[in-house]
């Protein structure tokens, strides 16, 4: 077993042995543990009882965490002649068409979100090998294929973030930064929480959420208690 730096062995000094936080409390609590020289994300890891390889449990949604996520996200916007004017004051950071499939055909993926119309994902899908392994391929069910590319490029801007269990069933999102005051940590994570109650699989049995644990970059984690992670 690796040995504890004298940094990680005072983030675990200040935790409680085997107590369970409320989001408030963690969300205080992440900010005096995280020790990093850079401003560290914040993590939320939410164990889901669910089967991810069944359709009808399938877990995947967008939201919006209400204090942004502390990143400039790069949005690409591939756009007809006629939607580039909005794109651009919407706030995309690259616009065009043919031009950026081109790059994207030579292996470029300088981005964190494409944005695109229904009449173009018929040029996208050659492009899945690429796009698809670094998720990002456009999707209606995100809000990433739509006429309304403004709405999608501001909302990308404002801190809308998609999130999809993975194989284990647990889902990661990063949820702001270690620089964010407390409360902003936690309405964000509420968000999320909410909206991951609100996305329950009928075909979900049992206790839904099984474990929330919050973190930030290199970070011990911190065990969230899931009975009542929505208290004030």
């Amino acid at each position: 077993m690796a040995r504890l730096t004298k940094k990680q062995k005072e983030a675990v000094g200040k935790m409680e042995p085997n107590k369970t936080y409320t989001v408030n409390e963690a969300s205080a609590l992440v900010k005096e543990i995280t020790n990093v020289k850079f401003d560290a994300s914040v993590d939320l890891a939410v164990r889901l009882n669910v089967d991810p390889r069944k359709a009808n449990q399938m877990v995947r949604g967008v939201v919006t965490l209400p204090h942004g996520t502390g990143k400039d996200v790069k949005v690409l916007a591939l756009v007809t002649p006629d939607k580039e004017a909005e794109a651009k004051e919407a706030g995309a950071d690259y616009v065009g068409l043919d031009e950026y499939l081109d790059k994207i055909k030579g292996g470029w993926t300088d981005v964190d979100v494409i944005v695109t119309m229904p009449s173009v994902m018929g040029k996208l899908g050659p492009l899945g090998r690429i796009l698809g392994p670094r998720g990002l391929m456009p999707n209606p069910k995100t809000g990433t294929v739509t006429m309304d590319v403004a709405k999608a490029v501001s909302d990308v801007k404002a801190g809308k973030i998609d999130f999809k269990v993975d194989k284990t069933g647990i889902v990661h999102a990063a949820i702001g930064k270690a620089s964010f005051e407390a409360d902003k940590i936690a309405g964000n994570a509420k968000e999320l929480l909410s909206t991951l109650v609100k996305l329950k699989p009928q075909a979900a049995k049992g206790v839904y959420i099984k474990s929330i644990h919050m973190s930030s970059t290199m970070s011990p984690s911190i065990e969230i208690d899931s009975k009542r992670y929505a208290e004030q």
